[in-house]
Parts: structure tokens; sequence; C-alpha cells
């Protein structure tokens, strides 16, 4: 029974092959009635196919192919439409059984049809019939034939057979791939027996066997980190540690054999290099001697040439080649200085020496070099203007030498100028150095006269301000003996209502801005003076003390009416 759940609107048939189906050609002669396509770069030429009840006229093989939808993976089912609408089920199944098995038909009234197939090939067949004219009998009547489209389906039975089928392989895959790398896997090391006394003397007899040496001591490891060393068997695995000890004299033999080998080849490859130097020495020197004059004169430019390309090859490769053999020496030279630490100084000289002398050595031949491939350059030159006849000057040359002269004067102004400017500038800097040294030492007179000065001012101005404080102290008691304060308005009552409230809360006192600023955010209009001149006014109640020494000293107001009352 095929299900109601064949064609899916929001099916996505974007969705990625987990492994790949590479998609079957179904056109295999022999699988059915239907013929297989031709290439594509052919014609279609498509024929008439008869059946019991119907016959299938093929299209016009000039029209373009019939469209089709992208193929959904694991498609299985295909939509038929333009039906007959006398066409019944068993007449499509007689056409469409062609293509292979038919696991199900589903009918609409509507002249279209769903067929599922039980394999993904015979989709591919079923689409070849795509664009045929059916017609029923040898009726002529319009509801007896009909053009088949026939186009993929997206059914959800297909979609989960696939993703079944997808399972399986990458399950197949992964199977696979697990049986390789266990193949490929290299094999686990052999398990450690546990121990036992019996273990124990055939560990110790391998222990002394250099060949089987090496088994031995993991053996030995893994029973010391299991914890099998107790008192009973301390003495058996103290003897197997001494045959383990015993194994460090033959490594280091082994590894003296070793380096004593490494010693041969090294000395062998230097004595190799140095012969190969020799003849790279040999090469350069008949290079040398074919670039001096008498042997060079007869050579073409040609010729020349070639022989300057090959001395320059030839005195590149002895160059490195020296420099190796240089770099083997200074190594050697640096192990035995190792060796010696410092004990023969003359040797120390002489190697310097010898290193020295070899770098000489190596300059003067370069230099000669130079000077040689120096005379080649001068005589080419004068055989190329003997050749086109150049032996006076033009006018020219004369004017090119006069300007060269002319700018070499010039130059020389010019490096004359910078020296000056030069000894100039030392000058300056020299006299903006003591001028620096003389300021440095300027301010740290200064700074000590001025802390001895700051010291002193501290002093007096503590005195001045004590004795002034006193004075003041003592005036304000005699004004306000004489005085009978009073108040002149209901605003000021008011406000010594506010400003006590405000310095009892402070009793360390404030100062009149921060006082002046508190009393701003009630009233804008009034100003410091104001504020200074009412505490003033009432000496019993408001006094001024002064704290801080120097730059620090600050005037502070303070609520005293409580200790008068306490004092009456």
């Amino acid at each position: 029974i095929f299900s109601d759940s064949i064609c899916v609107p929001g099916f996505d048939p974007s969705l990625s092959m987990m492994t790949g189906i590479t998609p079957i050609n179904p056109m295999i002669p022999g699988m059915g009635l239907v013929p297989p396509p031709p290439p594509t770069d052919v014609p279609v030429v498509k024929e008439i196919i008869h059946c019991k009840s119907c016959t299938l006229f093929p299209p016009n093989p000039n029209l373009p192919p019939p469209s089709t939808r992208e193929r959904p993976p694991g498609c299985k089912t295909v939509f038929v439409g333009g039906l007959p609408e006398n066409a019944t089920e068993e007449i499509i199944q007689e056409v469409f059984e062609q293509c292979g098995d038919i696991t199900a038909i589903r009918k609409s009234k509507k002249n279209f049809c769903h067929i599922r197939f039980a394999e993904e090939f015979m989709v591919d067949k079923a689409i070849y019939l795509s664009g045929y004219r059916m017609r029923l009998g040898s009726s002529t009547d319009k509801k007896d034939s009909g053009r088949l489209h026939v186009d993929f389906a997206q059914a959800r039975d297909d979609f989960y057979e696939w993703e079944c089928k997808q399972r399986m392989l990458a399950r197949e895959e992964r199977h696979r791939r697990k049986m390789e790398e266990d193949r490929l896997r290299p094999p686990s090391p052999p398990a450690i027996m546990h121990y036992s006394e019996h273990e124990a003397a055939l560990l110790a007899e391998k222990l002394k066997d250099d060949s089987k040496f090496s088994e031995a001591i993991t053996v030995l490891l893994t029973w010391i980190e299991r914890g099998e060393v107790n008192r009973r068997s301390a003495n058996q695995f103290y003897s197997m540690v001494q045959s383990a000890n015993s194994h460090v004299r033959r490594l280091m033999n082994e590894k003296a054999a070793h380096e004593q080998e490494m010693e041969q080849a090294k000395e062998s490859f230097k004595n190799a290099l140095t012969g190969i130097l020799t003849q790279f020495e040999q090469i350069v020197a008949v290079f040398n001697a074919s670039t001096r004059q008498k042997a060079w004169d007869h050579f073409s430019k040609a010729q020349r040439k070639n022989i300057d390309i090959w001395r320059k090859h030839s005195e590149e490769l002895r160059n490195a080649h020296s420099e190796q053999l240089m770099g083997i020496r200074r190594e050697e030279e640096m192990e035995m200085s190792d060796d010696d630490s410092g004990d023969n100084p003359s040797k120390k000289l002489r190697v310097d020496d010898s290193a020295l002398a070899a770098q000489a050595y190596a300059l003067k031949e370069e230099n000669d070099s130079l000077r040689w491939q120096l005379d080649a350059y001068r005589n080419e030159v004068e055989l190329l203007k003997q050749e086109k006849g150049q032996l006076f000057r033009t006018e020219e040359s004369l004017t090119k030498d006069q300007q060269l002269q002319f700018l070499q004067q010039t130059m020389q102004g010019m490096q004359q100028q910078l020296l000056s400017i030069q000894e100039e500038l030392n000058n300056k800097k020299s006299e903006l150095e003591q001028a620096k040294e003389e300021q440095t030492h300027t301010q740290a007179m200064l700074k000590v006269l001025q802390e001895q000065v700051s010291v002193s001012g501290q002093r007096k101005m503590l005195e001045i301000n004590v004795l002034t404080v006193a004075l003041v102290n003592q005036d304000r008691e005699k004004n306000s003996e004489k005085r009978s304060p009073g108040l002149k308005s209901e605003k000021e009552a008011l406000l010594i209502g506010i400003i006590s409230t405000f310095l009892h809360v402070h009793p360390f006192g404030a100062n009149i801005e921060y006082l002046w600023s508190y009393m701003q955010q009630l009233d804008s209009r009034i100003s410091a003076n104001e504020i200074e001149m009412l505490l003033m006014r009432l000496p019993r109640m408001f006094k001024q003390e002064f704290t801080g020494v120097g730059a620090t000293l600050e005037k502070r107001w303070k609520f005293c009416a409580f200790e008068g009352i306490k004092t009456i």
C-alpha cells in the first residue's frame, strides 16, 4: 500500500550525500522493452511503443527534450502527468512495468499519478517516456489520448530508505577503516610477567647478557614501579640493580669507540677537503696566469669572456671550500682550547698566528687576482680604443673632462665645508655639555639653599602665626566685652541657626569657603564676606582657629556656644 506522503512540498533536494552514489545508467540492453538512450551528441530518435491496451507515439525529434526537476537523493518515485481521462490503473501498470518492478501506484482523479519502483535506475527508464503521446486502443476520442509528462517526485519513503542505506554504507566504511587501522597498527608489547623468585632469577641472567639487557631492564623498571620491592626481596632487587650498573662501563666504551670512529671520519673528510682545495688553488692559479698580459692579448674576446667567467666561478668555489676548512679547523681549535682549559697560552698564540697567516694568505691571493683582472680590463680598453681609431680626444671628450674636473673641485670644496661644519658642531656639543654640567651644579646648590630657607622660613612663619592668633584672640575678647552684639533681622537669626547646626556636625571646624558653598545651596545671593562678618560678630558662639604649617596654613571656624554655657 502506497502512503499518502508521496509529495513533500517543503523538501530540500540539495541535501548532500554522505558517501556519494554515482548515478546508474538504467538503459542497459535487456533490462526492458524501452530502448537505451543514444549519446548526447547524436539527435534522439524515439520509436513507437506498442502495448496490449494502448500505443505510445514518440514526440517530434526537432523539439527540445522535456525539462525535469533536480533529482532528489534516493529517488524511486516518478510523477506522471497528461494521462488520458479513460486511462485505468491496469493500463498505467502495463505501460510502466516495462521500466521495472512497480511497488505502488497512486492515481488521482485529475489525470496524473505517482508510481514507485523497486530500484533507483528504473526511474531513469520511466523518465525516458516523457513526451510520448498515449492513445488507448484505436479510438480517436479526446478522452482516450494524452501527452505524458514524467518527472522526479519527492517522497519521504524514498528519502528514508536512502538515509538508511547511507548509514549502512557509513558503518561499513568505518568498519573497513578500523580493520585497516588494526592491520597497520604496530603490535603491542608483550605483557610483563608478575614478580616471582623464579622469574627474578631468570631476569638476573638476562641482565648479564648484553643482547637481552634492554628487554630485561624494562621488566626490572616495571617491577620496581609496581612496588614489588619489600624486605624479603630487597637483596634480590639490589643484585639486579647492581647488574644493571655493571653495564655503564660497557656503554661508555661503546660511546668512546663511536666517538673515535667519528673523529677518524672527520679527519678523512678534512684531508679530502684539503686535497680538493689544493686542486682549486692550482686551477685558480692557471686562470690568473691566463689573465696576465703576455697570454691575455692573444685570446679572442669570446675566449676572454669564458676564461673570466670560469675564473670567477672557480674563485667562488675555492673561497667556499676554504671557509669550510677554516670552520673545521676553528672547531678543532675550540675543542682543544676547552680540553686544555687555558693551561697553554703559547699554544693559543700559535693557533691565532696560524689563523691570521691563513687569512692573510687568502687576502693576498684575492688582491693578486683583482689586480690581474684590473690589468686585463685596462688592456682590453686600450685594444678597443686602437680598433676604433680613437687616438686623439674630441671636443666632446675635452668638455666632459673639464666638467669632470669642475665637479671634482666642487666636491672637494663641499668636503672641506663639511669638515669645518663638523668641527663647529663638535665644539658646540662640548660647550653644550659644559653648560649642562654648570646648570646641574647650580640647580643642586639652589636646591640646598631652598631647603635651608624653607626650613628657617617655616619656623619663622609658625612663630608669627602663633603670635598673630594670640593677638587676634586678645583683641576679640576685649571687643566682645565692650560690644553688646545683637541680631538685626530674622534672616540673621535663621543663618546663625543653620551655621550652628552645620558647624556642630563638623567638630573639627570648617573653612569659610566650605561653609559658603553649603549656604549657597539654600540662598544663592549670600556672600562669603557676609557669613564671615556674622561669625565675627558672635565670638561667644563661633571661634576661628589656624591649622597647618607654612603653605598648608588654613583658617577654620568652630561652634563654641556649648563651651561658653559649660563655663558659665
